[in-house]
């Protein structure tokens, strides 16, 4: 296959907009079908000035329909809302197409849990059995054979890639583990709302969606297939004002006996060694947002604390490209057995 040719639902948002960016720089998938019902009509190039004079610039922006996917595209991104994807999904696998569905419909493993926390009846749940969640990371096999893939959330690929390894080696307990993420407010969505408003952001910061945020159970789920057991997190997102970038604090208490720090973060080390994306940090140095910013790495700095038996983890990424648009990437690359980091070689600007 000469070129993978794929379409993107959902254009207008950040991750659309991302995805938009990193699929101009793509050796091997073409953009070939851009939808937007707000912007149909109008040429990608003048929607996204940025694009002029890269491929997909000529595009003309169309509403969406299985058909026009079925004739111009191998591979459908879903940059949708919470219920739209489940829609649009089983026809588009009927036409024999791949997806990669940045919305929640396919991440939750169970219907009933996925009701309780979206308010949303699932109308595809035959499908979920089949949906691989696409953490590379960990599920780079089943990517690779899937032909629906479920892009994680921004805050949970944070979470899980910086708890794996003190799970999967038993080093914390699996009780009592407080999550406090903050997030640059493109993690709130480009949609028009007020509490996203320059001035309601800047020179301020907030908690949001306590006690009970869509990203908890998503969390729970994947930290309680690592553990081999069920888990309760106690999850707390805040807004920063800044654009773009996730940093999760977890807190954790360690196990008894409790390993020294350089055992500890030896076995960070290890754990991640072939895993490019994932910069443990020597101890003592943390991470910063603007390290990872649009790029796939995930930097962790661990801090064991003795004295109160806990382990602290912090992970950094960029929320956009390593929460959503990136990690789609990354995803379709596995699904057409590319290197997953095709297209994916960016370093953080310093300023």
């Amino acid at each position: 296959m000469e070129h993978i040719n794929v379409g993107l639902v959902g254009i207008t948002g950040y991750a659309g907009m991302e995805l938009c960016r990193l699929l101009s720089m793509h050796p091997s998938m073409r953009l070939t079908m851009a939808c937007s019902r707000a912007e149909a009509g109008k040429r990608l190039g003048n929607f996204y000035p940025f694009l002029e004079g890269l491929p997909g610039a000529d595009i003309v922006i169309s509403q969406f329909s299985t058909e026009e996917a079925a004739s111009k595209c191998d591979l459908v991104f879903l940059a949708v809302p919470a219920g739209t994807a489940m829609k649009m999904v089983p026809a588009l696998l009927r036409a024999d197409l791949k997806v990669v569905d940045f919305s929640a419909d396919f991440r939750l493993n169970h219907r009933p849990v996925f009701e309780e926390w979206y308010g949303l009846p699932h109308e595809a749940e035959s499908l979920l059995p089949e949906a691989v969640y696409g953490l590379p990371e960990l599920y780079a096999g089943q990517i690779a054979g899937a032909r629906l893939v479920a892009n994680p959330g921004c805050y949970p690929s944070s979470v899980i890639l910086g708890l794996y390894a003190a799970l999967q080696e038993h080093i914390i307990r699996t009780d009592n583990i407080i999550i406090d993420s903050k997030s640059g407010a493109t993690g709130a969505g480009r949609k028009a709302a007020v509490p996203s408003l320059f001035c309601e952001v800047s020179d301020s910061f907030r908690a949001y969606g306590l006690p009970r945020h869509r990203h908890t159970p998503e969390i729970e789920q994947e930290l309680g297939k690592i553990a081999g057991e069920a888990m309760t997190v106690q999850f707390s997102p805040h807004l920063l004002p800044m654009n773009r970038g996730i940093l999760s604090t977890m807190y954790t208490y360690l196990r008894d006996p409790a390993p020294t720090p350089e055992e500890i973060h030896e076995v960070f080390r290890e754990t991640w060694k072939k895993s490019p994306w994932i910069r443990v940090l020597p101890l003592g140095k943390l991470p910063e947002t603007r390290y990872v910013r649009g790029t796939m790495f995930c930097d962790i700095g661990i801090v064991p604390d003795l004295r109160t038996k806990r382990l602290i983890v912090i992970s950094v990424i960029d929320n956009l490209c390593r929460g959503a648009a990136g990690q789609a990437m990354a995803n379709a690359n596995l699904m057409y057995g590319l290197p997953v980091d095709t297209g994916l070689h960016e370093v953080a600007p310093l300023f």
